[in-house]
C-alpha cells in the first residue's frame, strides 16, 4: 500500500481486520479441539537426500562420501530382488580391445521394457467344393469364433475398465490412436454384454463363500441405476467379496441376496421361530404352519398370503423375511454364521455382531459444551479403546476369567453416570447392544470391526464416482460381477490380468474362484 493511501481510517480498518482474522483462527482451533478433528498437517521438506547434502557440505564434493553416493545409487532406492523373465539378450563389447586382454565375463545391466503394437491376424479359410456339391471351409480357432478381437485385446479392455477404472471414451480414444478399428458399440459389447461365463462364476462365488466361512462382513452404498436411486450390497470376508446391486436396501432385499439363485419361500422351524421373535401374532403363525411348506417363487408366495387372508403390511413383511430365512437354512445356509455390520437394521439377522469402530463414532460425534463435558467424553472414549484392546488380546488367548472381567468392565463403562447428560444417553444406547458388541466373547474367530467390508466397497464407490451410474441392466450386472471377481482374486493372491486372460482365451488353467475360496485355509 502506498504511503498516501494509509489514511487514519484505512489504518484503523486494517487493525480491525487483523483482530478478526486472529479471532477466526482461534475459533477454528477451538472447534477442532471440541470436535476432535484432525489437526492441520505440518508439511515438512523432504529429508530423503539430507545425508547427501551434509556430505557435500563437509567434503566440498560428491565423491568420497557415503556408500550410497560412492556407488552411484540414489539414496532411498532399494535393490531389485524380483526374478524377471529375460526376453532378449544383447552382448556389448568394448571398442578397441588391446591385444592380450583377458576376458573376465559379463556385467549384466537389466532394462525393463514394454511392447505395445497391433498384431492383426488374417485367417484365410480355405474353401472346397466336394464332388457331391458340398462346400467345406476351414474352421476358425475357438477363441476367434464370433469376434474380430483376439483374447489379449479383449482382456486389455476389460482390465482397463474394471481394474484400472478407465472410462469407455478414454479406452476408445486410446485404441483408435493405436490404429485399432473398433467402435463405441463394439467396446460396450465387450465390457458389458459378452460376460455370461463371468456372471456364472460370480453367482457360484456366494454359496461357496457362505459354506466355507464362519462369519460375513456386510455393508452397502448408493448405486444409482437408469436415473433412479439404488443400492449396492457387499458380502464377504478375507476369502471372497460379493457385490449385488438392487433397487432397495431393506431386510427382505438382503435375505434375497444371500439366497442367491434360489427363488423359493420355505416355512420351517427356523422361519416360524423368526416370526415369533419378531412378534408376528399367533393367528397368522398358525395359519402359515398349517399350509404349504415350500412355495416355488414370489408369485406363489403372494397368492398363498392372499389365500390366508394376510393383508397387513407388517405381517406380510415379517412372514416374508421368515420364509426367506427358512429358504436359506433349507438350502444349507449355516444358522450359526455371524453377520458383522455397522448396525444397519437390514443386516440384523442370524447371529449379529456390531462393529466397535462405528460404535465409538457415536461418542466422537458428541459436541461438548464445557471443559467438564470434554473431559467426560475423553474419559469414555479412552475406556472404550482400552476395552477394545483387551478384546483383541482375548481373541488371541480366550479364557473364562478374562471373559467375565471384560463383561463386568463393559457394564461399568456403559452404565456410568457422568456430568454430561448427552454422553450418558449415548452410552445407554450402546449398552443396549451389549450382546452384539460382546459376541466375540463367544466367537473369538469373528472380527471386532467392519473395516474389511468398508475397504472392499470403497473400490465400488471409486468406480461409481469415475464412471457415473449404470444405465443398462447388463451394465449394472457386469459392474457387480467384475468387482466381485477382482476383489476375490486379490484376496486369493491371483493376478487379475492373468485371471481375465485365462478366461477370455478359454484356457481355464486357473481353477474356478469358488473352488479356491472353498479350499482356502481358515
Amino acid at each position: 500500500m502506498l504511503p498516501e493511501e494509509q489514511t487514519p481510517t484505512v489504518q484503523s480498518l486494517m487493525v480491525i481486520i487483523g483482530q478478526l482474522q486472529e479471532h477466526i483462527r482461534a475459533l477454528e482451533e477451538e472447534l477442532s479441539r471440541v470436535k476432535n478433528l484432525p489437526k492441520r498437517p505440518k508439511i515438512r521438506p523432504s529429508v530423503l537426500e539430507k545425508g547427501k547434502h551434509k556430505d557435500d557440505d563437509a567434503s566440498g564434493s560428491t565423491s568420497g562420501g557415503s556408500d550410497s553416493s560412492s556407488s552411484g545409487k540414489r539414496p532411498g532406492s532399494k535393490k531389485r530382488k524380483k526374478q524377471l523373465i529375460i526376453h532378449e539378450t544383447k552382448v556389448l563389447r568394448p571398442e578397441d580391445i588391446p591385444p592380450g586382454s583377458r576376458f573376465l565375463g559379463y556385467q549384466d545391466y537389466l532394462v525393463q521394457g514394454l511392447r505395445i503394437f497391433q498384431h492383426n491376424i488374417r485367417y484365410r479359410r480355405a474353401r472346397y467344393l466336394t464332388p457331391e456339391g458340398i462346400y467345406l471351409t476351414g474352421s476358425l480357432p475357438e477363441e476367434a469364433q464370433g469376434t474380430h478381437f483376439d483374447p489379449t485385446l479383449k482382456t486389455y479392455i476389460l482390465y482397463q475398465y474394471h481394474h484400472q477404472r478407465v472410462t469407455q471414451p478414454l479406452i476408445l480414444q486410446q485404441l483408435t490412436e493405436w490404429g485399432f478399428d473398433i467402435s463405441s458399440g463394439e467396446l460396450s459389447l465387450i465390457i458389458s454384454e459378452e460376460n455370461n461365463s463371468f456372471h456364472d462364476e460370480k453367482d457360484i462365488l456366494l454359496p461357496a463363500g457362505l459354506a466355507s466361512s464362519g462369519y460375513l462382513n456386510v455393508d452397502d452404498t448408493g448405486a444409482r441405476h437408469a436415473g433412479k436411486n439404488g443400492y449396492c450390497t457387499h458380502v464377504g470376508n478375507e476369502r471372497f467379496a460379493y457385490f449385488k446391486s438392487t433397487d432397495s436396501k431393506n431386510r427382505i432385499n438382503f435375505l434375497e441376496i444371500l439366497r442367491g439363485r434360489h427363488t423359493d419361500y420355505v416355512i420351517n422351524d427356523h422361519a416360524l421361530e423368526y416370526m415369533k421373535a419378531q412378534k408376528l401374532p399367533k393367528g397368522p403363525r398358525e395359519l402359515l404352519s398349517q399350509g404349504e411348506k415350500i412355495l416355488a417363487d414370489s408369485s406363489q408366495w403372494q397368492n398363498h398370503l392372499t389365500a390366508l387372508g394376510m393383508i397387513q403390511q407388517r405381517h406380510i413383511r415379517i412372514a416374508t423375511e421368515g420364509t426367506l430365512i427358512g429358504s436359506l437354512v433349507y438350502h444349507g445356509f449355516p444358522p450359526e454364521l455371524v453377520i458383522v455390520s455397522d448396525d444397519a437394521g437390514q443386516f440384523d439377522v442370524f447371529s449379529h455382531a456390531l462393529c466397535w469402530i462405528h460404535a465409538e463414532r457415536t461418542l466422537q460425534r458428541i459436541l461438548p459444551l464445557t471443559d467438564v463435558h470434554a473431559k467426560a467424553v475423553e474419559w469414555a472414549r479412552e475406556q472404550i479403546w482400552q476395552l477394545y484392546e483387551d478384546l483383541k488380546s482375548y481373541k488371541q488367548e480366550p479364557s473364562e476369567t478374562t471373559k467375565y472381567e471384560i463383561g463386568k468392565r463393559f457394564d461399568e463403562i456403559f452404565l456410568a453416570k457422568t456430568e454430561f447428560h448427552t454422553l450418558n444417553l449415548a452410552l445407554k444406547r450402546l449398552y443396549k447392544n451389549k450382546d452384539e458388541l460382546l459376541l466375540v466373547l463367544k466367537r473369538p474367530d469373528i472380527p471386532l470391526h467392519n473395516n474389511l467390508s468398508e475397504r472392499d466397497i470403497r473400490e465400488y464407490v471409486i468406480k461409481r464416482k469415475i464412471s457415473g451410474s449404470t444405465r443398462s441392466d447388463e451394465g449394472r450386472r457386469s459392474r457387480d460381477t467384475f468387482a466381485s471377481l477382482k476383489k476375490t482374486a486379490k484376496k486369493l493372491g491371483i493376478s487379475f490380468w492373468d485371471y481375465l486372460l485365462d478366461r477370455v482365451s478359454l484356457k481355464n488353467q486357473i481353477p474356478p474362484l469358488p473352488q479356491l475360496v472353498a479350499n482356502a485355509p481358515p
